[in-house]
């Protein structure tokens, strides 16, 4: 059963003509009857009582009629949300991002989408790298933000910043008062980790520095580990991101050595196109990047 076959069988029952309805349909009548011969044969009766004037519903053919008419406006519904999602009138996008591109990153471009397609509905899931790639390949998200590596079997990726680690100290400390260290230098430190693969990258570097770094506290949350060296608890060893729009307890002191850096990339799953919202979010991202407000790549 075809979507044009109920299409021609509503016009002949308004018609209550074949010649009528061939002629409203811009077709041949030969072609329509044989049409409506087919629709018949697939349902197992007849709809039509073929008068020498006018035709007649058969009592299937009016049992028929309102399933037919509901089937052809369901269609056209489909079809209308569909062009709403193609033009972004509609629908919704699912991001995934670890905090420090949700907190630093993408709340400009997000205020970007919603002043430009303001009737898609966003959601944002906030995670670790690890989730959020889960949230990807799953489909849970359309498109994330995470920390490379990911696996490139799963999904296609595209760098957005290559960015390095800073340290976050107390205005009080006696750090805030240099421009950089070498973390050979903070060996007696205490430190806030800030939990995901930056908190790897950090650990991994103290002890490529020579020492293990005595944490007093780790913390999924940007605003807890700045809290906590504000009230000058420990030293954080952060990615310049989430080293952005810092209150004035925090002071950021470049490291020296070892180099430290780390890839942010947008990812989405293998084998797919982005949706329009997802690949619209994307430019907005790439765009203010390029604009620089927010860190350069090295």
């Amino acid at each position: 059963m075809e979507l044009y076959q109920l299409g021609y069988f509503l016009e002949i029952a308004r018609q209550r003509s074949f010649t009528r309805a061939a002629g409203r349909l811009h077709m041949a009548q030969p072609a329509l009857s044989q049409q409506m011969k087919n629709l018949e044969a697939e349902l197992g009766a007849a709809l039509f009582i073929r008068g020498r004037k006018e035709i007649q519903l058969t009592a299937a053919g009016k049992a028929f009629l309102p399933r037919a008419e509901g089937l052809l406006a369901q269609a056209e519904a489909a079809k209308t949300v569909v062009s709403d999602v193609a033009q972004l009138r509609g629908g919704k996008l699912t991001i995934a991002a670890i905090p420090s591109v949700s907190a630093c990153l993408l709340p400009e471009v997000v205020r970007s989408f919603h002043r430009l397609h303001e009737q898609v509905a966003l959601q944002l899931i906030e995670d670790s790298s690890e989730r959020v790639a889960d949230c990807v390949e799953s489909g849970l998200a359309d498109i994330g933000f995470l920390q490379l590596p990911v696996s490139k079997s799963a999904f296609k990726t595209q760098t957005l910043i290559t960015e390095p680690f800073v340290l976050l100290v107390g205005k009080s400390h006696a750090l805030a008062r240099q421009q950089s260290v070498s973390l050979r230098q903070l060996s007696a430190e205490a430190f806030i980790f800030y939990k995901g693969r930056a908190r790897d990258t950090a650990l991994e570097s103290c002890r490529k520095a020579g020492f293990e770094p005595r944490i007093v506290c780790e913390s999924g949350e940007l605003g807890t580990v700045r809290a906590l060296v504000a009230a000058g608890l420990g030293l954080a060893i952060v990615p310049r991101l989430a080293a952005e729009n810092l209150p004035s307890t925090i002071r950021t002191v470049s490291i020296r050595e070892p180099k430290m850096q780390r890839q942010i990339a947008a990812v989405w799953q293998k084998g797919t196109v982005l949706s329009p919202a997802a690949a619209t979010l994307l430019h907005l991202t790439t765009s203010l990047l390029a604009c620089g407000d927010t860190p350069p790549t090295m």
